[in-house]
């Protein structure tokens, strides 16, 4: 079987507003997850795992387990507190210490530019749907990220799970769901994103700095539930929808047919302006990274009308009218969210966007979110954790073996943090966080089993998974 090569990237993930707190000093703005209103008794994102302050003390322990790279975000408020204008000079700072410290371990920085925290000053001026003003400042935003960090970043990612913004974007904390003509304003703010991450892609690629940029969409293959036909239609129908518009526009430079079709049907196509495709082909990506958690299983559409969303946070959780319905997959166990476990589908998917893309793919999250307790030895058994990696790596292995391209796995996540909405219970993290959803704790890090476990696998390159 032909071996990992000694190359890849072993790491692991977070992001800027779910894990470093320090929401309100040292010259930050306010970005939209900061008034994200949490459920009773879920702690909110004001302190999070806290690691503006202990990003030395997690670096080491990254070191520790031996990490070849660590995937990461930039709060856009925390560099540019109102979006645009002034830029904060102990923004800059912190993501420069914190790159130099990775560095420092000979860790590689691998840096998302944008991942569910928009600037408040911006939302409140219209959003993704103001199209001149956010497209001009997320360009000039990423430009300023280039010009500061990209003589030490060479990987970076645009827009973290774009495709989860528009479908569940109101879960996460950055769509109203109570508004006129939701869907055909959903599919104006995805053509909006995508123009900005073409133009900001092709911005990079003329500052000639050596390194790659690809989109970073949550990508999941979608079954069929049986044999029959038109639930095959059906499953090659929600995988345009769920994935390949998103993708094809970030690597082939144009949109999905069947998803442009479907959008035109049903008067949710936006507005394309003079030049829009020539941005679209001339800002093609280098490589795929992509998060992955589980797979879709469709039947054929029983239904008409418009789409309603759901208040699963499930990734494909609502039936789309006209496209498919959603089936439960009685053929995979579940975590104790509801999520399936699906390592096979993680094949079929990385199968299905190196037969359509032919581009290295970035493993950027893959995980599985378990309430984590300190046992009276002072230690974290996870061993659930260890065996849903374990089955993934080798589903990784085999992808790796069929020859496609792959350059890296970074589960999330690195440390504990606070989830999109499930607060610090839900933990994911190889480092457990002293916090709890009532604010207690004193942030001490302890080392999980999957800690350990890691360490192993990463120190022999994928062979000991044991």
């Amino acid at each position: 079987m032909k071996k990992i090569n000694k190359e890849f990237l072993w790491g692991a993930s977070t992001s800027a507003y779910q894990c470093e707190g320090a929401t309100d000093i040292d010259g930050k703005g306010k970005s939209v997850q900061d008034l994200t209103k949490s459920k009773e008794g879920v702690i909110d994102f004001k302190n999070t795992s806290n690691h503006y302050f202990h990003y030395k003390e997690d670096v080491a322990l990254m070191a520790e387990m031996g990490f070849k790279s660590y995937r990461f975000s930039i709060s856009w408020s925390r560099i540019f507190p109102k979006g645009i204008g002034e830029i904060n000079q102990k923004g800059v700072e912190f993501y420069n210490n914190l790159i130099d410290e990775l560095l420092k371990y000979k860790i590689e920085p691998i840096v998302t530019v944008y991942h569910f925290d928009p600037p408040l000053e911006l939302e409140s001026q219209g959003g993704w749907l103001n199209r001149n003003l956010m497209v001009d400042a997320f360009v000039n935003y990423s430009t300023k990220l280039f010009e500061l960090f990209g003589d030490r970043v060479k990987y970076w990612q645009t827009i973290n799970e774009q495709n989860m913004i528009i479908q569940v974007g109101h879960v996460i904390g950055v769509i109203n769901p109570k508004q006129d003509n939701l869907f055909k304003k959903l599919y104006q703010i995805n053509h909006n994103m995508l123009i900005a991450q073409a133009l900001v892609t092709k911005k990079y690629h003329d500052m000639k700095l050596g390194g790659k940029i690809g989109p970073a969409p949550n990508i999941s293959y979608v079954y069929a539930d049986s044999c029959d036909p038109d639930d095959f239609d059906a499953s090659y129908k929600a995988n345009a929808w769920r994935n390949w518009l998103y993708l094809d526009a970030a690597c082939h430079g144009k949109y999905n047919e069947i998803a442009w079709n479907w959008m035109l049907k049903n008067g949710y196509e936006p507005e394309l302006l003079p030049g829009d495709l020539e941005i679209l082909e001339n800002g093609k990506s280098d490589f795929i990274a992509f998060n992955y958690y589980n797979t879709g299983n469709v039947k054929a559409s029983s239904k008409t009308g418009p789409i309603k969303f759901s208040d699963s946070d499930q990734q494909t959780s609502y039936d789309v009218p006209g496209l498919f319905d959603i089936k439960d997959n009685k053929n995979l166990p579940k975590t104790e969210f509801g999520w399936s476990i699906d390592p096979k589908g993680f094949l079929h998917t990385m199968r299905a966007m190196w037969d359509r893309y032919k581009l290295p793919l970035m493993i950027t999250e893959n995980g599985l979110g378990a309430y984590d307790v300190v046992e009276e030895d002072g230690k974290i058994h996870d061993q659930y954790r260890i065996n849903y990696l374990r089955a993934h790596i080798e589903q990784l292995k085999i992808a790796i073996n069929e020859g496609i391209d792959i350059i890296g796995y970074h589960p999330w996540s690195a440390i504990d943090l606070v989830s999109t909405h499930e607060g610090i219970k839900k933990r994911y993290g190889f480092i457990y966080v002293n916090i709890n959803d009532d604010g207690e704790g004193d942030y001490k890090r302890l080392r999980k089993d999957s800690f350990f476990w890691y360490k192993k696998v990463i120190s022999s390159n994928g062979e000991d998974l044991i």
